[in-house]
């Protein structure tokens, strides 16, 4: 796979306006370990291999674990993850696939159950602005760095 061309010189007004977006879900409020959920798992669903890469590296800099990280492809099978994170996994997995699901009343009633309008607004706006970052870095082909090579035991 070869990058198609380098979005933010082809068209820097448009790339300014998707990173203030960023700004203002970095400075939202929102729990960083909520961020690091929304824009992984949402990057898990979308294939963005650039973004799944940048974000499993933040989530370990700002000391998640790796279990967590490594378990939320597969979230629904497993307890680690609490009341909060399961509502909030299930409303990013519905709106990111929002054309098949058409966020379900049930994802929506989960997600209330455990935030506020303020948050399910920041959360929902979270989880656009990630969306946008993956439909140009999959869309452009966007390749991540490759890290230091090692091998297997």
């Amino acid at each position: 796979m070869q990058p198609r061309f380098n979005f933010a010189k082809a068209a820097p007004d448009a790339y300014k306006a998707v990173a203030a977006l960023e700004q203002y879900v970095q400075t939202s409020g929102l729990e960083r370990r909520f961020i690091h959920l929304i824009k992984l798992r949402a990057s898990q669903i979308n294939g963005c291999a650039y973004c799944v890469d940048m974000h499993v590296k933040e989530a370990r800099h700002d000391g998640l674990s790796e279990q967590w990280i490594n378990l939320m492809c597969v979230w629904r099978e497993s307890p680690l993850y609490d009341a909060r994170e399961r509502a909030l996994l299930g409303w990013v997995d519905a709106v990111t696939n929002i054309a098949k699901t058409g966020a379900p009343d049930a994802d929506y009633e989960t997600l209330k159950a455990h935030f506020s309008e303020e948050e399910m607004t920041k959360i929902t706006v979270t989880i656009g602005a990630i969306n946008v970052w993956n439909r140009l870095a999959v869309g452009f082909r966007s390749q991540h760095p490759i890290d230091a090579v090692t091998k297997a035991a």
